[in-house]
């Protein structure tokens, strides 16, 4: 590895330490709430964790506020499209391909009868697959190998990541040049279309988006539009709240949001509607401000935060073919909670352990090379 002396330094912003930490803890979450998923029966009104899917339009907001922080002053000093596709990509890309390896080698273990496609998938099939997660090209359900229709079927949750390249594309392409007045008008839009996909729409939730078909799409837009652009709008406005221990109290916050049983029963599903709503319209931009309060805030809590907040890409983009094989195992051998338990704490602890080997040994020494060899240049 080259001496840092010898690699040109990228200038880089001072991070939101709170708010990389929040990411960490809806992270965490996402791990809880898909092994606890195993024992749903795909019923969401018994799922525990109830509402743990929200962790991503939670990433969604996150990710508006610091790519305006980090970006929109960048324009104005001369940056250029393809300056900051390197960087988003340098960003992003790595662990993504990371999670398609680790989807792909964990592949052999997830023979269950919950995915019917893969007794018939052949190798030439997972190597194409493996490829086009790699380009961030999206499959048709019909051209899956695993039979959950998922546009990325070795790492289900790379789908947010596609919508967050699209969600990027319009910020760089024109959007992040509206004036806060019509930046405000289109957060207004999105959050009607927000409210209405939850109120009026099938199942008062907003679970969705990882398929390649008209709802699917509709959801996935629908979930990113609001809360990124509420999130670049939130960091130009300059809304800041200083709380005591704003890290605890913001992490609570969101484990309780994420926890909370779902409402209204099967009946009247708007009223689960409207708490998801609540939730992403106003209780997760509160928390962002709150975290962006304690932008020099030191201490230990700073320091659990950098370190949830390091971990937190790694773990998000790496978890799931885990919980592939849990999830089957538990369903196919029907695996009561109370039994499964134990194996599902492992599998929680092995999830960590290899988003931090990702990180360590792959992702933080690739994207150094990278930023020496490619940002340095631009």
């Amino acid at each position: 590895m080259t001496s840092s002396a010898a690699v040109p330094q990228i200038k880089t912003k001072s991070h939101y330490v709170i708010l990389d930490g929040l990411r960490g803890v809806a992270s965490l979450m996402v791990v809880v709430f898909h092994l606890f998923e195993a024992y749903s029966g795909g019923v969401p009104q018994k799922q525990i964790i109830n509402h743990g899917y929200l962790a991503v339009d939670f990433f969604f907001l996150l990710s508006g506020f610091v790519i305006a922080y980090a970006y929109d002053d960048r324009w104005e000093g001369g940056m250029g499209q393809w300056d900051f596709w390197k960087r988003r990509l340098v960003r992003l890309q790595p662990m993504i391909i990371i999670g398609g390896l680790v989807g792909a080698s964990l592949l052999a273990f997830q023979h269950w009868s919950i995915f019917p496609k893969l007794g018939t998938a052949t190798t030439w099939q997972v190597i194409g697959v493996l490829l086009l997660g790699f380009l961030m090209i999206p499959l048709r359900p019909s051209a899956e190998i695993r039979g959950w229709g998922e546009i990325y079927p070795l790492n289900g949750p790379q789908w947010s990541l596609f919508y967050e390249y699209i969600a990027n594309f319009l910020y760089a392409v024109g959007l992040r040049k509206l004036s806060n007045r019509w930046l405000g008008g289109l957060v207004a839009v999105s959050a009607i279309a927000l409210v209405w996909l939850l109120v009026r729409g099938p199942r008062g939730d907003v679970i969705g988006g990882w398929a390649l078909d008209a709802n699917g799409v509709q959801i996935g837009l629908t979930r990113v539009m609001f809360p990124f652009f509420a999130g670049v709008l939130l960091m130009r406005l300059g809304k800041r709240i200083k709380v005591g221990h704003g890290f605890w109290v913001c992490s609570l916050l969101l484990i309780a949001a994420f926890s909370l049983p779902r409402f209204g029963g099967t009946d009247r599903l708007w009223l689960n509607g409207l708490y998801e709503a609540a939730c992403i319209i106003l209780l997760f931009p509160l928390i962002v401000a709150i975290g962006a309060g304690e932008k020099d805030a030191k201490g230990p809590s700073v320091r659990i935060a950098r370190f949830f907040g390091d971990l937190s890409y790694p773990l998000y983009i790496t978890h799931y073919p885990l919980i592939y094989i849990y999830t089957g195992w538990v369903i196919d051998r029907k695996i009561p909670a109370a039994q499964g338990a134990l194996v599902g704490v492992a599998v929680f602890v092995a999830a960590v352990a290899i988003a931090w080997a990702a990180l360590k040994l792959v992702d933080e020494p690739v994207r150094r090379w990278l930023a020496g060899r490619v940002l340095a240049r631009g």
